[in-house]
This record gives C-alpha cells, sequence and structure tokens, in this order.
C-alpha cells in the first residue's frame, strides 16, 4: 500500500509541474474577454467605436500565425551565400528597369528626402521583390493573435493598437489590410508602429497607401531612412583589406573613426589601392562565414540597419544598390577562392 506522504509528494511535484509550463498552459482570457479589454484601451486612446466594430467583428484567433511564429526556420548563411540567393541577376537587371521607369518619381523623392533613388529600389525589391509579395495575412487578425498570445503580448499589443489606428485614419480599408504573418504591411513591409511614424502621403491623395501608391512607397522608406540619420553627401560604405595582425579589437559598430584614421592603421580599398582621407566617421564590420569579408561602413549604414537589424541584411540592400550603378560583385580573398 502507497504511504499518503508519498502520494502528498506526488501531487506536489505535479502541481509545480503545471505552474513551470506558460507555454502549454497559459493564463490568459478567453479570447473575446481580452478583446473586450483591448476595446475599452482603444477607445480611450481615441479610436472610433465605428472602427473598432469593423475590425473586431468575427475576429478570431489565426492559429497558422500562431504555428509560424512557434516553428520559426534558422537560416543560418554566410555572406556569400546569402548574397546568392536575394541578388540575382533577373533582380539586379529588374532594379535597374524600375529605376529608370520612375526616374523622375525617384529623383523627386530624393530632392525632398535626400536619400538616393538606388537604396530605395534595393530595399523595395528585398523587402517584396518590387510590390510583388506583400503578403495574405489579414494584418489586424495576425497581430491580435499575437498580442493575445503570451509570448510576445506587450509588443504587438502595441501593433494591433497602432494597426487600429491606421484604420481609423482611413488610410487602408480592412479588406486590403494585408501584411505577412507577423503584421509587417504593404510593399515595405513596415510594422504598424513603423508606419504610424514614418509613412507619408506622398502623392497628397489623403491617405498614406503603402500597398498601392508608389510615391507613398518610395516618399515613407525615404522618410525612414531620413528620419533615422541618412546623409545624402555620402554612400554607405565600401568593401576592404585588414592589414596582418590587424586589432581585431577594433572591429564592430562601437568603435568609430575618420577614413583617415583607418588609412594609418594600414586599412586599404578591397582592390588594395588606398583610402581617400576623408573625414566621414566609419566603423569596421565583418560578416560571420567564409573569408570573412571586411566593410568600412558609415552612418547611411546604420540607417539601414534600423530598417533590419542584421549585417547580412543591410549589406545585401546596399550591395544591391551599387550593382544597381553598375558596381561590380564583392571581391573574395584568397581564403574565399580556394
Amino acid at each position: 500500500m502507497i504511504k499518503s506522504g508519498f502520494l502528498k509528494l506526488i501531487l506536489i511535484i505535479t502541481l509545480i509541474s503545471l505552474l513551470a509550463m506558460p507555454e502549454i498552459c497559459p493564463a490568459e482570457d478567453d479570447f473575446s474577454q481580452w478583446l473586450e479589454k483591448l476595446r475599452t484601451e482603444a477607445l480611450a486612446k481615441g479610436i472610433s467605436a465605428a472602427t473598432l466594430d469593423t475590425a473586431f467583428t468575427g475576429l478570431q484567433p489565426i492559429p497558422r500565425v500562431i504555428e509560424l511564429d512557434r516553428n520559426q526556420p534558422e537560416f543560418k548563411y554566410d555572406l556569400w551565400s546569402y548574397l546568392d540567393l536575394v541578388i540575382t541577376e533577373s533582380r539586379i537587371k529588374k532594379g535597374r528597369q524600375m529605376l529608370y521607369t520612375h526616374r523622375k518619381l525617384l529623383n523627386k523623392i530624393r530632392a525632398r528626402y535626400g536619400v538616393q533613388p538606388r537604396f530605395l529600389v534595393a530595399i523595395w525589391a528585398l523587402e517584396t521583390n518590387f510590390g510583388a509579395n506583400i503578403g495574405k495575412f489579414p494584418v489586424i487578425g495576425a497581430v491580435a493573435t499575437l498580442a493575445h498570445d503570451t509570448r510576445r503580448s506587450g509588443f504587438f499589443r502595441n501593433e494591433l493598437l497602432s494597426a487600429l489606428t491606421i484604420l481609423d485614419e482611413s488610410h487602408i480599408s480592412i479588406s486590403d489590410m494585408r501584411g505577412s504573418w507577423a503584421g509587417a504591411m504593404g510593399q515595405l513591409q513596415f510594422m504598424p508602429s513603423t508606419f504610424v511614424r514614418f509613412a507619408v502621403d506622398e502623392d497628397k491623395d489623403g491617405r498614406k497607401d503603402i500597398w498601392h501608391s508608389l510615391p507613398d512607397v518610395f516618399g515613407s522608406a525615404a522618410n525612414f531612412l531620413s528620419g533615422n540619420g541618412w546623409d545624402s553627401h555620402f554612400t554607405w560604405g565600401r568593401q576592404v583589406q585588414l592589414p596582418k595582425d590587424f586589432n581585431q579589437q577594433l572591429i564592430g559598430l562601437n568603435t568609430e573613426k575618420t577614413l583617415s584614421d583607418w588609412k594609418e592603421l594600414g586599412i586599404r580599398r578591397a582592390d588594395g589601392n588606398t583610402l581617400k582621407g576623408v573625414t566621414i566617421m566609419a566603423s569596421l564590420i565583418q560578416t560571420s562565414g567564409s573569408g570573412n569579408p571586411s566593410f568600412l561602413v558609415y552612418g547611411n549604414f546604420r540607417a539601414v540597419m534600423q530598417w533590419n537589424p542584421s549585417y547580412l541584411y543591410a549589406l545585401a540592400v546596399c550591395h544591391l544598390a551599387d550593382r544597381l550603378e553598375g558596381a561590380g560583385p564583392l571581391q573574395k580573398t584568397d581564403r574565399d577562392t580556394k
């Protein structure tokens, strides 16, 4: 016969196990109750009851969104394999066509925001393949699902309130408000909070429409970069060669020196030529993987990283921008070619 003390121990262990499993047994309200609480918060922020009725009628969590959130694949590329994936000859060709086709609009955007057209087209290409892949998920449903979920509820609650604000201001209809499973929207894949901060009505039709209006798409992208410190007088940076026995402690965005300072430390251009001794501030970065290519990057590179805080993404955008204006591929070191 099992002693009562042993049974009590089993019950205690079971209770502790259940309390330690928030993902499996989340202590969260029923979705409809949760939505009512959020409605009260949205009304207090000035969002109209009519907009909330439109957004919340029939709204239910989307199981596929949770599935994708829980099972995001880990892509581990080095720079060369990533560039091979996202910078293809067909994409370069189409990007050059887009630069030519929209040159008047892009030059107008450049005059207003100070962002070179090739960078806007490069971002457009990488984010949605020139607007072809904007996503099919309803943004309100996707961010509501993730806001109700316990894993990142605070972040997505703010995104949901921002998305409701966008609807309330009549920038887009709820049926057209489509994006990724995580709520990234339109041809720029702006999150709703980014839209609220940086989207612009470039075509002056009364709406900020990054789904259908190319003036709004390019204007919003340029406003984002400009708002994050873009300097129209410079490019993004360049690939470089390091001398032997270079001090590795100087590598990283936390260290900034002038190009003249880097030149004095023995850094040369990728083709072996001498760096220009200008006073622009730059940081030295390396990517992981084969060859560890090195780059001196300027403030504009940092602005691109505000869009996506990944060296690979920012380098791909900047290199594609260069390729659109005729630059060649990045140079591989001897180690890369063996």
